[in-house]
């Protein structure tokens, strides 16, 4: 028999897929400190996590009956990934199930703050029966999208796939990719005959930053941004942040909204999550997200999918021989 640990859970579908070939789903969260066990215990063959279990050196040490590690979603930092190849072990993620969901939430943060949604909503409540007039004054300084200058740093499947929304919002894309120097995009525009496509150049990281009025990350991880960085900024830039905490240096950020350089920004990601800095959570120019970019029900349909077909390519062997 073959076990199958869901630790963070697994899209409806795709259990049934992998129950109809024959392997056992078992979708009990185990807290990270008794998972070595359960393995153990269970003679757990896969074990599919998201951002929350970690999958450490140890854990694999620990657990010989692991064949597979299978991470539904991009990011992999939660996964000693080279250690488990290394190991014999068998390493699957899905990298582009995610993208639509993740770029769709930077423009969720990004709408919201070049009109104040996030500040508006939280004063609305308390001053909006009262003081609505001066409401109206304080937040009737938006701006409008289309003519400002995104850049994306990391062009990657989600990098592409918000450029695809800017380009249709009539914003001007800066790529920042060192892996890349040009790429066509292909948009597929309903209601038109054949695909539009659009060509664009890679630029460096300090050729965006004094220009861009929108910068967002899409990068695995590493602190791409302090405050050398931030001072090269453009005045009343705009971050996004939905890659991974610390891509932007946390105290560096806070000084640049206080100093007003970055005018706002929008974060889905934190260093210490799950308890992130306080002075972030009630920052009125930073909205807010628990690090949903992929939680869409269309994105977790598709990691589903995707990860059950990848699973069962690696465990139909395993199957045979059970």
């Amino acid at each position: 028999m073959i076990k199958l640990l869901a630790n963070d859970g697994i899209d409806a579908s795709a259990e049934q897929s992998l129950t109809a070939a024959g392997i056992t789903v078992l979708t009990q969260k185990i807290p990270q400190e008794d998972l070595v066990e359960f393995i153990q215990k269970e003679n757990i063959i896969a074990l599919t996590v998201r951002s929350a279990t970690q999958v450490r050196q140890d854990l694999i040490d620990k657990c010989p009956s692991l064949k597979v590690i299978a991470r539904g979603g991009v990011g992999m930092d939660n996964i000693d990934v080279q250690y488990a190849i290394a190991k014999g072990l068998h390493v699957i993620y899905t990298p582009a199930a995610s993208s639509q969901s993740v770029a769709e939430l930077v423009f969720a943060h990004l709408t919201g703050a070049v009109r104040f949604l996030p500040l508006s909503n939280r004063e609305m409540p308390t001053r909006g029966n009262t003081e609505f007039a001066a409401l109206k004054k304080q937040f009737s300084a938006g701006t409008e999208l289309k003519g400002k200058k995104l850049g994306i740093v990391g062009f990657g499947r989600i990098g592409q796939a918000v450029a695809k929304i800017g380009l249709g919002l009539g914003m001007e894309i800066l790529p920042v990719d060192e892996n890349i120097s040009e790429l066509n995009l292909t948009l597929d525009i309903i209601g038109t005959k054949s695909p539009v496509i659009i060509s664009l150049k890679t630029f460096s990281l300090s050729e965006v930053l004094p220009q861009a009025d929108v910068i967002t990350f899409h990068v695995p991880g590493g602190c791409i941004i302090d405050s050398p960085e931030i001072a090269k900024m453009k005045k009343g830039v705009i971050l996004i942040n939905t890659a991974r905490g610390g891509v932007i240096n946390e105290e560096a950020l806070l000084q640049g909204l206080n100093e007003g350089i970055i005018a706002q920004a929008g974060l889905d990601v934190f260093v210490n999550e799950p308890k992130p800095d306080a002075r972030l959570l009630s920052h009125p120019k930073i909205s807010l997200t628990p690090h949903i970019g992929a939680a869409t029900e269309e994105a977790q349909m598709r990691i589903g999918h995707e990860l059950a077909a990848k699973l069962l390519e690696v465990l139909t062997p395993h199957l045979s021989h059970s």
